[in-house]
Order: C-alpha cells, then sequence, then structure tokens
C-alpha cells in the first residue's frame, strides 16, 4: 500500500470513529429531557458539520493528482487539525 493510500485509509478511520461517537451522543440526547434534547441536538449537528467538512477534505485529497497530492495533503494537514479540535470540543460540551 502506498503512503497516500495508508493515509486516506487512516483519515477514514477517524471519521468512521467519529460518526460512531455521534450516534452513541444522538442516542443519548434522545434518551434526555426536552430542554436537554434542544441542546445536545444542536451540539450533535455541529459535530456532524465537522464530520462532513473532514469527509469533503479527504474527498478533495482523494481527487487530487498525483503530484498536487502532496501540496493538497500539506494544507488539509493544518485543516484536519482544526477539524479535529472542533469535534473534540463539540463533543465534550456534550459530555458535561
Amino acid at each position: 500500500m502506498s503512503e497516500r493510500e495508508l493515509y486516506e485509509k487512516k483519515l477514514k478511520a477517524k471519521i468512521d470513529e467519529w460518526k460512531a461517537e455521534a450516534a452513541k451522543m444522538r442516542a443519548k440526547a434522545d434518551g434526555a429531557s426536552a430542554d436537554a434534547q434542544l441542546e445536545w441536538k444542536r451540539e450533535v449537528d455541529e459535530i456532524e458539520g465537522e464530520i462532513e467538512r473532514a469527509e469533503d477534505r479527504l474527498s478533495e485529497l482523494r481527487d487530487a493528482s498525483g503530484d498536487a497530492w502532496t501540496s493538497v495533503k500539506e494544507g488539509a494537514e493544518d485543516a484536519w487539525a482544526s477539524i479535529s479540535k472542533g469535534f473534540e470540543k463539540a463533543a465534550e460540551r456534550f459530555r458535561d
């Protein structure tokens, strides 16, 4: 497997992990009081938005040509760190 394939596989695995976590949060929100449900559903919506951004970045990486892939990867790493941080921040608020 090439470096590119391994990198894409790693990012896809992280996205899948986030999706599973978001599904757990949504299930938890469904069992909460009405007021808590509203707040938690907003948080889950925010988390799912971060997941969509991550999927968009992964798609950009997959679509990049061989030579452009390296530069796209470098730019995506900064965006990926920001997305990860945003996801973790939203998830942390949800756990509180």
